[in-house]
Formats: structure tokens, sequence, C-alpha cells
């Protein structure tokens, strides 16, 4: 099974600084905290900023840091969870007011024109 990472509770997805610091060593990204009084601000040693937002969040390396640290991977407005697909299931992450539900395409009701 394929675990994706989503925020379970109103606020939005984001990752602690202790998060953010673990998975830039598991991956070597070498991040460094660009603005501390800044949310979300990290910057890659070439200048360019990096956010926790743009990861995929079947990552298997995410998947590593939530699960090592459980809640202190969570950002400030955030409870993160997982949910378990097959490998090869199409998904999409729905929000409403910062809280997500992972979607696959057959829990859909589609139309056809």
């Amino acid at each position: 099974m394929t675990k994706i990472v989503y925020n379970a509770c109103y606020g939005g997805f984001g990752l602690s600084d202790k998060a953010v610091q673990r998975y830039s060593d598991l991956t070597g990204l070498g991040l460094t905290h660009h603005k501390p009084y800044l949310l979300g601000h990290w910057e890659l040693p070439n200048g360019d900023y990096w956010y926790d937002t743009d990861l995929s969040r079947s990552d298997p390396i995410l998947v590593q840091v939530v699960e090592e640290l459980g809640e202190e991977a969570n950002g400030d407005y955030a409870k993160l969870a997982f949910r378990e697909v097959e490998p090869g299931t199409k998904y999409r992450i729905d929000e409403y007011d910062g809280m997500e539900s992972v979607m696959t395409s057959d829990e859909y009701v589609w139309s056809v024109a």
C-alpha cells in the first residue's frame, strides 16, 4: 500500500521546523531557515525558496518523516494523517478551510456529456 499524507483538521497542511529539518537531512537538500519570523520560508543552497506545500504527498521521505516524528511533524495549523491506497491509484487531495481529504477517482460520481 502507498501512504499519502494529508491534513486532518481545519487550518492547513504544513510541516513543523523539526520535520522540515529532518526532511532536509534525509534528502540532502541542505535547507536553511531564511526568515524565522515568516512561516515556511526555507532556502536551498542556491538561494531559491523551498516550500513544504510543494511536496508530493506520497513522497516516501515525507511519509517517513511524519511516521518518525508523529505529532511533532505537524505544522502550526496542521494535524497530519495518512491514507493508504493501492500503488498506482489516481488520487487528489480535496480541501475545505485547510481540512483535507484524499479522494480516489473511483470515489467520485462522474457525469458524461
